[in-house]
């Protein structure tokens, strides 16, 4: 679909700082605060990236700096023990580092961040090379999209694609991201599509698919029921 942001290097930051291994705990959070960062991936050979470091892996040196932990929060925690000792960055990092190929779609990306719990990836091509870096704010940032823009794509891609000569126009309304389709088709059953793939559409909140379907004609269809009415929405699958 045209205009869509689709994939991830299609919202991914390009220019990204990133570590040595032997970067020292200092130059690490001098780094941070010069760019505004909280996180930087590690790389290797000056491109490939081998873990990431993060403000969570420094924060137990402040938090273990006064004294050594007690046997029970070794046991538990004992990753964060080991990263208070730590001096470099390849003793810091998590490794290996959770990243995303860069045609990774937005959806795919969303979910590993859920999954491994992560504000932000590594952005990699086939051979590791690190590419850029995708943050949530980036993957909320197709939201932004203008309605205008958005109602042109559903009228133009999905629309046209799946009613491409209604009896009836069918009218396209964007208002805060929110979709509302309104109109006559012939087919009801493909109202459920529609909603599907307006709702794919990037920077759709949610789809109001109020289609109906043709007029009844009570001289030529006399046992018909009456279709002025909308399919319900619990036919169209939700709204959520």
């Amino acid at each position: 679909m045209h205009g869509s942001p689709h994939i991830v290097s299609d919202v991914m930051t390009r220019t990204v700082v990133a570590l040595g291994r032997g970067a020292t705990f200092k130059e690490i959070v001098k780094t941070m605060q010069q760019w505004r960062v909280s996180a930087m991936p590690v790389v290797e050979g000056g491109t490939r990236v081998v873990g990431i470091v993060s403000e969570a892996d420094l924060l137990p040196k402040e938090e273990f700096r006064s004294g050594n932990p007690d046997r029970r929060t070794e046991l538990l925690r004992l990753a964060d023990v080991m990263k208070a000792g730590a001096v470099t960055a390849e003793e810091l990092m998590t490794a290996p580092a959770v990243t995303v190929a860069q045609d990774a779609t937005l959806a795919q990306a969303a979910r590993l961040m859920a999954l491994k719990k992560v504000k932000r990836l590594p952005v990699v091509d086939a051979a590791g090379v690190l590419r850029g870096i995708v943050s949530r704010a980036d993957l909320l940032s197709v939201f932004l999209r203008d309605d205008e823009e958005i109602a042109a794509e559903v009228r133009d891609e999905v629309v046209a694609g799946l009613f491409p000569a209604p009896s009836e126009p069918i009218h396209v309304e964007v208002r805060e991201g929110v979709v509302r389709l309104t109109g006559r088709i012939a087919d009801t059953t493909l109202v459920p599509v529609a909603a599907r793939l307006v709702r794919a559409v990037e920077g759709v909140v949610d789809v109001d698919c109020a289609l109906a379907g043709p007029r009844r004609r009570p001289d030529l269809d006399p046992d018909l029921p009456d279709t002025d009415t909308a399919v319900p929405p619990s036919q169209v699958g939700g709204t959520g």
